[in-house]
């Protein structure tokens, strides 16, 4: 039985460059109508790729260029706008951690004396030491030194007493309605079984309008003078 005949591709063309460098050895630049069909198919590719390159290079490099800024500055906002739903969904938390900050904050101000208080804070501290029975050899106030909204006051302590009146002298000054702290405590042996007890109390107050106002000069001043060094 014989098979029948299927339909056979059509061969292709092959390709010859040597060929066409011929063709465009005889072709005439100012005609070109006359030309052969491969050497006018290669020039337009030719032109469309180059069309391509000089588009990429000329206009699509710097849009794709811009479209990348674009989404980076995207995401940016994305990650910004979660992070202002994150504040705004805690807020009210926010609003009650701030409250009871200013509540305790409040608290501390409260201990702090101002400057017309001080010598009362003073009078405490000593009437402590009496009050015990101690002898004061020196109960000397220091320099103060100034922070950002208080002041230091170290004084200089030199007391004499028994170890339990010494002991209940510094429990005292701990439950003062003032901060005191006492510092570099040195406590050595004395005379008729007594003990010398040295130490700095550390002493605060808060500092009033008219010296946080002068202190904000002082520092707006001190920058001023640094930019014009600068």
């Amino acid at each position: 039985m014989k098979k029948p005949n299927m339909p056979s591709m059509p061969a292709v063309p092959k390709f010859d460059f040597r060929t066409l460098a011929e063709d465009f050895k005889s072709l005439d630049p100012k005609d070109i109508g006359t030309w052969p069909l491969l050497p006018r198919v290669t020039v337009l590719l030719g032109v469309f790729a180059a069309l391509l390159v000089a588009g990429w290079w000329f206009d699509w490099k710097s849009q794709l260029e811009e479209l990348e800024g674009k989404q980076q500055q995207e995401a940016k906002l994305k990650d910004e706008y979660l992070d202002k739903k994150r504040q705004a969904v805690n807020l009210e938390e926010h609003r009650k951690q701030l409250a009871e900050i200013d509540k305790s904050f409040g608290a501390l101000l409260k201990q702090l004396p101002n400057k017309a208080e001080m010598e009362a804070l003073l009078i405490d501290i000593n009437q402590a030491g009496l009050g015990r029975g101690l002898q004061f050899e020196l109960f000397k106030p220091g320099k103060e030194t100034t922070k950002d909204f208080y002041a230091e006051l170290p004084i200089t302590l030199k007391i004499t007493g028994i170890y339990h009146d010494l002991g209940a002298f510094s429990a005292d000054v701990a439950k003062l309605s003032r901060i005191v702290s006492l510092t570099n405590v040195a406590v050595v042996p004395d005379k008729g079984g007594q003990l010398k007890m040295d130490a700095i109390a550390m002493t605060y107050r808060y500092l009033d309008e008219e010296e946080l106002a002068a202190q904000r000069r002082a520092k707006a001043a001190q920058a001023k003078a640094k930019g014009a060094k600068k």
